[in-house]
């Protein structure tokens, strides 16, 4: 085998690096690791570590393949949360170089005219493909980037049959490190404390709008998604190729899916079989297969949510597949490198057949005709009303959706829908489009599934009006109304009258248009309703108020409001406990609400106590006040136990020189028990649960904006009994259907029961609600808000 050209320089030593390779791969070369100061050697959080590539390095040796090879293309697309650059290559054969826009321009034919697509499919059989593969979007998992950094030097440089016969059929878009943050820091998450492979339905992330930018660029018909570390799941199947276990989401086409994608699991599984004699480990020697959960196993593996990224590139008709590499060393990028070119020669040898079934899924939701699903599914439009006042919920529904690639219109006049009358104005879904399936699971309710499965592996219900607060009607029936399609959303708020204003307690932009005007040093009361009122003139305010998108209006300050003031708010910082910072969410939640907001640790708290603060809020798990902790989570958390007898000292005298604490999640209601802050008994369902419930708010004060038989959501659910001695201020509803969907067995024995109370003798407030989970259940965020304000 012969390389196009002869690597210098930098790329002297080859990026095939490391390990003995089979023919179609490098020889082995030696690798020098350039560490810089801020990059870590490994993790902790793996079993074993190796001389993996350092994110450092990485610009540099694309920028020289790039300048080695006519095939590549190599851009920064954006950057992370901790401002690292996100690489994207895209490899072609000489001949496509630069005409890439034409075949972007070919694949959008497919929502427009499918049955025109398929026909040309057909009859132009050297059509190119895009085939995307993602590197590395959990940190701590470095195999993936280091198998692509050496298919980005093979496709470049290499001219063997397969070699060329791959890039004769496909264009391969690689997202060469999806998280740079995770990489330098050899953590899980990004700078924010995200887990980006959860954060596909919310896109609160910078990488996470650049992934979903991309698969709207290329609607790649292949997406791999590579991680590790998974082996022995069953005996000698040595990592994890998808196809997943039940159950699976109802708004895929599963049928047109799981037709090719099985088949290309058992073609990785074969390629990483054939060269199974030169690894070097007996883990891999004496393997005798990959685990395909939807050929190995019942329960537990699901595709369900579409938070992960090939699921969710599952609904822009990609074939979607998560690789789990078994280790984490250079056997795993071997078996990573296998897997990947197992899967771009089955789409090569099949590219045809598997574009027109992907065509197919746009044909059937452009046609409306979904043969495998449940009568009703589908409903033929979604109205999203509008409201006049605080429409900002509602915008920012509509611009998501959007940026999804989801049609939507506007009703230039008034119109009617099953008897209801709704104005011009109004946004409509109209469900006759490509990628409906998108669109549904992103605006449908939901449903129960804890009856369809014993378990699964992550959310089970996500439902955006529900949980970011906006209304979506459902209608069964043709709408008959003159629209235009909207191509972004940019309202600005108003000032109307000479104030005082008011600014009604009635979204995220709001508290946070209250945060600004208090920064401005502008008075501002809250009544008992939790609405605010800006003692100011229209000049004060109205800056801001056009900048937060609400119609602010005169109205007379309630005898009954309070002064609020500019709050300084301290959360406990999980620095990773389970590979995770079960914080990051609420944290986020926090700031987005205008609230400033400080990370202190466990430590921290106990050695400096929480002077200068007047909140301080506890969202995580309980181990962070655990003393009995891994070697892997020992730093983030109390070193001793005179540490954590500091720690509640210095809390208690927190609380008794006039602070408030607030507990957020079940991880922080048991701490709250642990610390004695309450003698609530704190009541946990399974880690496995989660959902959407009904709950009952008492509908003011600490629950103000709120109602009965109202929205609630759950993860690890949590409740409170033993509670005579606080004020409860809301329940789960006390009927058998309060769970609306997600998965929670045994549920019924929280029906009825305490979620929000607050101790009676002291300013400490228990959610079990997940207020702040994964900065995603916007209606919940004032929750907190709340919590913060009420005296």
């Amino acid at each position: 085998m012969k390389k196009k050209k002869a690597l210098s320089g930098l790329m002297a030593v080859s990026l095939l690096t490391v390990i003995p390779l089979s023919s179609g791969h490098a020889e082995k070369p030696q690798w020098t690791n350039v560490n810089t100061y801020e990059e870590q050697d490994g993790s902790k959080f793996n079993s074993e570590n190796y001389d993996f590539v350092k994110f450092s390095q990485i610009g540099s040796k694309l920028k020289e393949i790039e300048k080695l090879s006519n095939r590549v293309k190599v851009e920064v697309r954006g950057t992370s949360a901790d401002g690292n650059p996100l690489y994207v290559v895209t490899i072609a054969d000489p001949t496509t170089q630069g005409k890439f826009g034409k075949v972007k321009a070919l694949r959008k034919q497919m929502f427009k005219n499918p049955g025109k697509a398929q026909e040309w499919v057909a009859n132009n059989p050297d059509f190119k493909v895009p085939i995307m593969i993602n590197g590395s979007i959990h940190g701590t998992e470095f195999v993936g980037s280091d198998a692509i950094l050496q298919l980005i030097e093979r496709f470049a440089t290499q001219n063997d049959s397969t070699t060329k016969d791959v890039l004769e059929n496909n264009i391969l878009i690689f997202n060469v490190v999806q998280n740079p943050d995770g990489r330098i820091d050899a953590t899980r998450f990004n700078g924010e404390g995200i887990d980006i492979n959860r954060d596909f339905i919310t896109q609160s992330q910078p990488e996470t709008k650049e992934m979903v930018e991309l698969i709207k660029e290329w609607n790649p018909m292949v997406f791999l998604d590579t991680h590790g570390y998974v082996k022995n799941y069953q005996p000698n199947l040595q990592g994890l190729i998808e196809p997943c276990t039940p159950p699976h989401n109802p708004n895929y086409e599963y049928d047109l899916y799981g037709k090719w994608a099985y088949k290309q699991a058992e073609a990785m599984e074969a390629e990483i079989m054939k060269d199974h004699e030169n690894y070097s480990g007996s883990l891999y020697q004496n393997m005798k297969g990959t685990y395909i959960p939807l050929r190995d196993d019942s329960a537990g593996w699901d595709d369900y949510p579409p938070i992960f990224t090939p699921m969710y590139a599952m609904y822009h008709g990609a074939y979607g597949h998560t690789l789990e590499a078994p280790t984490n060393d250079w056997d795993g990028v071997r078996w990573m490198y296998n897997s990947i070119m197992g899967a771009l020669k089955f789409a090569t040898a099949n590219k045809q057949s598997m574009i027109t079934d992907q065509i197919e899924v746009f044909k059937r939701g452009i046609n409306f005709d979904h043969p495998f699903h449940k009568e009703g599914l589908f409903p033929k439009a979604y109205i999203l009303p509008l409201d006049p006042k605080d429409p900002t919920v509602t915008n920012k529904a509509v611009n998501h959706l959007i940026n999804n690639d989801i049609e939507v219109v506007q009703a230039v006049n008034a119109f009617e829908a099953d008897g209801v009358s709704y104005p011009k104005g109004t946004y409509l879904v109209e469900m006759d489009q490509a990628k409906a399936g998108l669109a549904n699971t992103m605006l449908w309710d939901g449903e129960d599934i804890t009856n369809d499965t014993p378990a699964m592996y992550d959310i089970s219900a996500w439902s955006l009006p529900e949980l970011w607060g906006f209304e979506a009607v459902a209608t069964q029936n043709p709408i008959k109304v003159n629209g235009t399609k909207v191509n972004k959303v940019t309202g600005q708020g108003t000032v109307s009258g000479k104030g005082p204003f008011l600014i009604p307690n009635s979204s995220v932009q709001s508290v946070n248009l209250v945060n600004a005007l208090l920064k401005q040093g502008i008075p501002i009361v809250r009544d008992a309703q939790g609405n605010f009122f800006a003692k100011a003139v229209a000049n004060q305010v109205s800056e801001a108020v056009k900048e937060s998108g609400l119609q602010i209006g005169t109205a007379e300050v309630p005898a009954d409001a309070v002064g609020i003031t500019s709050l300084k708010v301290a959360i406990l910082k999980d620095g990773g406990m389970g590979k995770q910072k079960s914080h990051a969410g609420t944290k986020l939640a926090l700031k987005r609400l205008g609230f400033d907001v400080t990370e202190v640790t466990p430590v921290e708290v106990a050695k400096n106590t929480l002077n200068g603060f007047d909140i301080f809020v506890y969202s995580g798990t309980e181990s962070l006040i655990s003393t009995n902790l891994s070697e892997a989570n020992k730093e983030f958390g109390l070193q001793n136990a005179g540490q954590l007898n500091e720690f509640k000292a210095n809390v208690t005298s927190f609380l008794n020189e006039g602070g408030k604490y607030i507990a957020v999640g079940a991880g922080a209601s048991r701490a709250t028990k642990t610390l004695g802050l309450t003698d609530d008994i704190i009541n946990v369902g399974g880690s496995n649960s989660n959902g959407i419930v009904k709950v009952d708010y008492e509908g003011n004060g600490l629950t103000a904006g709120y109602g009965e038989d109202d929205i609630g959501f759950v993860y690890r659910p949590t409740w409170f009994t033993g509670t005579d001695n606080d004020e409860v201020v809301a329940t789960l509803a006390d009927s058998d259907n309060f769970f609306v969907a997600g998965h929670w067995k045994n549920n019924i024995t929280a029906k009825g029961q305490a979620v929000i109370v607050k101790e009676q003798n002291k300013d400490v407030t228990l959610i079990g609600l997940e207020a702040g989970f994964r900065d995603h259940p916007d209606y919940l965020f004032r929750l907190l808000s709340n919590a913060i304000f009420e005296k």
